[in-house]
């Protein structure tokens, strides 16, 4: 193609055909970004982030940020007050940046249930089972209506730091990854609905106009099917998770305003099929209505290598995997329902998953990767 054209002559109507043309794709590119819903592009950091790397993110055009508020570390001793000192930080330092949070409400500390050994892990441990039964059910609606005393629509820490940008949350996730076992030793679909709705008259408890949003499924765990597309072992497909949450719980649908997916794929043109799954199955259940936020997507720089992890790139695939994945998300927003999506990680950290010492936009030192500078062309940004 190259050598085709190379020898063409461009007159001054070519020109201007073609600074038409360059005019015209800016504007839909344009008109496709604010047809976005507001601060849909999102990142998840694995390390606490500095006010200046913070302050990176979003001049590159980070709306939010998905962290956990992790019970188990936040009330460790039964009857102790919930130190919210380190939550604090983050929220101020992310809102006086301009970045709003997503949070996701999870763990269980060893007083309220006990921990169980995650099978086939080499002695990982998670949650036995979700806190919805006596003495954990009563630690948990505690622990989530004082989140939202505290970071809601009148949250006591607004009040406290009345020079910060107004940004209460007022969206709350539930959990996170309830149908891998990493989570909670065994994943079941009754137990998730049931902590679905105890959250959700929990918050609406505090601020009636928040909303519940289920949490990120792990799309397709292996080994949760068999080979005739039937559910088997701990894991659970993220549809099969779903659908069996919806029957076991008649009435959930008005406990959540939205489903979250974590579609992690070993490439990029996968993500439809996981996606329209999970819509057809809202469909099916006639709440289609219903949004869908993309809470973790995300492929490793690391040197490719299948054998070991499919989701390593190299730094070059890592960037193109993101480019691809972000212009289907957007051109597919609406269709698909899409609220938010979240980029899995800002930075690297070795051991913390098989891919996690690559994820990241930025490596050590937060210099920017390949993959950052082609986040800020969608974000509208500046790297």
């Amino acid at each position: 193609m190259a050598k085709a054209t190379m020898g063409l002559r461009r007159g001054p109507r070519a020109c201007a055909a073609v600074v038409v043309l360059a005019l015209v794709g800016l504007a839909a590119t344009a008109a496709s970004a604010s047809a976005l819903p507001a601060r849909f592009w999102g990142v998840v950091p694995q390390a606490a982030a500095s006010s200046e790397q913070l302050a990176r993110l979003h001049r590159g055009g980070v709306g939010s940020i998905r962290v956990a508020f992790d019970w188990t570390s936040l009330q460790s001793q039964r009857g102790a007050t919930i130190d919210w000192s380190g939550v604090d930080s983050m929220v101020e330092k992310a809102t006086a940046n301009g970045i709003a949070i997503l949070p996701f409400l999870t763990g269980a500390p060893a007083w309220a249930v006990p921990q169980g050994t995650v099978r086939g892990s080499g002695g990982a441990k998670a949650p036995a089972r979700l806190p919805i039964a006596s003495a954990a059910a009563a630690g948990w609606r505690e622990f989530v209506q004082q989140a939202v005393l505290r970071y809601g629509s009148t949250g006591s820490f607004w009040v406290a730091h009345p020079t910060l940008p107004a940004l209460p949350i007022r969206t709350w996730q539930i959990w996170n990854e309830p149908n891998f076992k990493y989570f909670v030793a065994k994943p079941n679909p009754t137990e998730y609905g049931k902590l679905v709705k105890a959250s959700n008259a929990a918050i609406k408890s505090v601020d009636p106009g928040a909303k519940v949003v289920l949490a990120g499924l792990f799309g397709r765990p292996k080994g949760s099917r068999t080979k005739s597309g039937k559910h088997k072992s701990l894991n659970w497909y993220a549809k099969d998770f779903l659908e069996a949450m919806y029957k076991a719980n008649p009435g959930i649908k008005s406990s959540f305003a939205g489903v979250a997916l974590h579609p992690y794929t070993p490439r990029y043109q996968e993500l439809p099929e996981e996606i329209e799954e999970i819509r057809n199955l809202l469909k099916d259940e006639k709440d289609s209505g219903k949004g869908l936020w993309i809470t973790e997507l995300g492929w490793s720089s690391e040197p490719p290598d299948p054998a070991i992890d499919q989701f390593a790139k190299g730094l070059a695939g890592q960037a193109r995997e993101l480019r691809g994945a972000f212009g289907l998300l957007r051109n597919k927003a609406a269709n698909w329902k899409l609220k938010q999506v979240y980029w899995f990680s800002v930075d690297d950290v070795d051991g913390a998953c098989n891919f996690c010492g690559g994820a990241g936009l930025f490596g050590a030192g937060f210099k920017p990767k390949k993959a950052w500078f082609e986040y800020v062309k969608f974000a509208g940004g500046t790297p």
